[in-house]
């Protein structure tokens, strides 16, 4: 309802001839942040992860975008330590563990998040509540997911 009144609003706008084009841009702009703000509301995404020292934060994410990033903006991983977007270089700074309630909520791990678990984990061994955060991609399904984050690795250590 908000919105039609809005989308009224602007053409309305640029209905009045004595308006210069610039005077009608910005007030159509305004108008439109108003549904845009709206819009990035409904998409949040609020979120629990247990610290290194077993504490538990609530921490919020938007759907669409990754648990890594969730979890760099509330501080929780070095936003330095995840440089490199492409799975194939990624050396598992972002490893997460999952609760196991929320295990069923995401979709399978793709063989290349498997191999890099894998490959960068100390015994070799897969642990099945392990993701990586750059793989998750957040949802409103997932609201209320509990996440740990695990200590840094020695080598991720600055």
């Amino acid at each position: 309802m908000a919105t039609s009144s809005l989308y009224r609003l602007s053409s309305q706008i640029n209905r009045i001839p004595s308006l210069s084009p610039f005077t009608k841009s910005i007030l159509t702009r305004s108008s439109t942040t108003t549904t845009a703000a709206a819009k990035v509301a409904d998409r949040i995404v609020k979120l629990s992860a247990i610290d290194p020292d077993g504490q538990k934060r609530e921490i919020v994410g938007l759907s669409g975008h990754t648990l890594l990033k969730a979890l760099t903006n509330s501080g929780l991983i070095d936003p330095a330590s995840h440089r490199l977007e492409e799975i194939e270089a990624c050396s598992a700074e972002c490893e997460v563990n999952i609760a196991q309630e929320w295990l069923e909520k995401l979709p399978p791990r793709s063989y290349d998040e498997e191999y890099v678990l894998k490959r960068n984990s100390r015994a070799r061994v897969l642990n099945k509540h392990s993701r990586l955060g750059c793989q998750v991609v957040l949802t409103k399904d997932l609201q209320g997911m509990v996440v740990a984050v695990p200590e840094p690795k020695p080598w991720d250590i600055p």
